[in-house]
């Protein structure tokens, strides 16, 4: 009695997990939109807190970094020691990022009507905090994300950010 307990158990969680994964990969433009803007909002606040380890689990861990001022950066672990030494290595000096309002759009990838990824566009400024002294928006840039549902996780594989200028100067 007690094994058919446990078999029924295991396969109540199973039937949960196998749906869940079903339901990830069949999302509605709508939920997958919302989806993706939600993770974007927490791999975000984790950048602009510098917390690496968080922002880590947002990339695959062959993700390919592209800037137009910085130049590529290719793998998870790279991308993130970039991230720490530089950005957050100095306690004197914080960027936050900020999505320009209305700019963020997601538009499904879809084979035989199951999603399967997603390509997340949109514009940011750039916040610059140092020595104490007040924020200030010092720059403007527009990027594309290319998330990927692998495994049951959705990650980004593929970042671009480019048009890098000065926030006055549009």
């Amino acid at each position: 009695m007690k094994k058919n307990v446990t078999i029924r158990i295991a396969f109540t969680v199973l039937s949960v997990v196998t749906g869940t994964l079903s339901l990830h990969a069949q999302k509605t433009p709508g939920e997958l939109s919302k989806l993706i803007l939600e993770k974007d909002s927490i791999f975000w606040t984790s950048y602009n807190k510098c917390d690496t380890a968080l922002n880590a689990q947002f990339f695959s861990e062959d993700v390919e970094f592209y800037h137009d001022k910085g130049g590529i950066t290719y793998g998870r672990h790279n991308l993130v020691m970039s991230l720490q030494n530089n950005l957050c290595s100095n306690p004197n000096f914080r960027i936050r990022r900020e999505a320009v309002p209305n700019t963020l759009k997601v538009y499904p990838l879809e084979k035989n009507g199951v999603i399967y990824g997603a390509v997340m566009t949109g514009e940011h400024y750039f916040y610059i905090t140092q020595n104490g002294k007040p924020e200030s928006r010092e720059g403007h840039a527009s990027f594309t994300h290319l998330w990927l549902l692998k495994d049951g996780a959705w990650k980004m594989h593929r970042i671009i950010s480019y048009d890098h200028h000065p926030a006055a100067s549009r």
